[in-house]
């Protein structure tokens, strides 16, 4: 059978053989300060009394805007829902790649399929990963033909009611209702990605996933045990310890600017393992393209743009730049 992996090293024999030591030097930022684990907060709280409930509120506003990112337990997702999930996508990337990058593979959007990093320059910009990156209005339209659609639906489904729930715990805690998400941030706005990130040879050079900031909302993500997220924090990289039974949760650019800075979207990254796989699989919590974004209080640092304005920015400065920069970009 055909090898089910993407041709990292024949896609980028030239910059392999074009490394330069400057290139080497480098590496050392790959060197994990400590290892650190997120915030956890208990979600069956907000279950309780008054007083359990306001304080896991608390919780929730303190860790996004001091950390950018937390892990939830007791979120509602059964076990059953992630171990299926996480099964189905094992099996969709061990199918030939042939197969992987074929128009329409699995009735998926054209690109949904993604490897590598196509604009790279140096090795510094590769990310050692594949992914299928979805569109939930593409597995709503499969109806649950394959179980992996129906797997996907049956994730994506109960993933999108607990961005929800946060997302109006955190308009809440900022003075405001949460209309904007419920009526802006509909499952069929929203994403789902897939993502795999081979063994890498060379891991002290490539990242799995390049330094940045994701360009929605909220993410969900569920991960296996093999670690290898980091981020960001007090200017430090800093080793997400795994949690097996938590999600994590992160703050995306939109919330950034909804809230006015107060949310905070950190810079994070996955470092490439040289013996061992890593899974993931990530919700994006988005709006839709039309959407105008501006802040939920005045006088806001950042001016008014449509979620397609911004995305649009992003991609043009990847392809240009080899790196996204992102909400600079909108500051007033």
């Amino acid at each position: 059978m055909d090898s089910s992996e993407p041709p990292f090293q024949e896609a980028y024999k030239t910059l392999f053989l074009n490394y330069t030591e400057a290139e080497s030097n480098h590496a050392n930022e790959l060197i994990i300060v400590k290892e650190c684990e997120l915030p956890v907060i208990d979600l069956s709280r907000l279950e309780l009394g008054e007083s359990e409930r306001e304080e896991c509120k608390r919780e929730i506003a303190k860790a996004s805007q001091e950390w950018g990112f937390f892990q939830v337990v007791n979120h509602g997702i059964s076990t059953e829902i992630l171990e299926r999930m996480r099964c189905e996508q094992v099996k969709v990337f061990k199918r030939p790649f042939r197969e992987k990058i074929r128009e329409g593979y699995m009735n998926f959007s054209a690109g949904s399929y993604r490897w590598g990093t196509p604009w790279a320059t140096c090795l510094r910009q590769i990310s050692w990963s594949e992914a299928f990156h979805v569109p939930l209005d593409d597995i709503c339209g499969l109806g649950g033909l394959t179980t992996l659609s129906s797997t996907m639906e049956q994730f994506a489904t109960t993933v999108s009611d607990l961005a929800q729930k946060l997302a109006e715990i955190l308009a809440e805690k900022m003075g405001h209702k949460a209309t904007f998400f419920k009526e802006n941030c509909v499952p069929s706005t929203c994403y789902l990605r897939m993502n795999r990130y081979p063994p890498c040879p060379i891991s002290s050079e490539i990242f799995g996933l390049i330094p940045h900031t994701d360009s929605d909302f909220l993410t969900v993500l569920h991960q296996d045990q093999i670690g290898g997220l980091q981020l960001v924090k007090d200017g430090k990289w800093i080793a997400v310890k795994p949690n097996p039974d938590a999600l994590i949760i992160n703050i995306g650019d939109l919330f950034q600017v909804w809230s006015n800075g107060v949310y905070r979207s950190v810079e994070h990254r996955v470092v490439a393992n040289k013996k061992m796989e890593r899974f993931s699989t990530a919700y994006f919590f988005c709006p839709s393209y039309d959407t105008l974004m501006q802040s939920c209080v005045e006088p806001s640092i950042y001016r008014r743009f449509s979620f397609r304005e911004f995305r649009q920015q992003v991609q043009e400065d990847v392809k240009r730049f080899g790196h996204k920069i992102g909400l600079p970009r909108f500051l007033v």
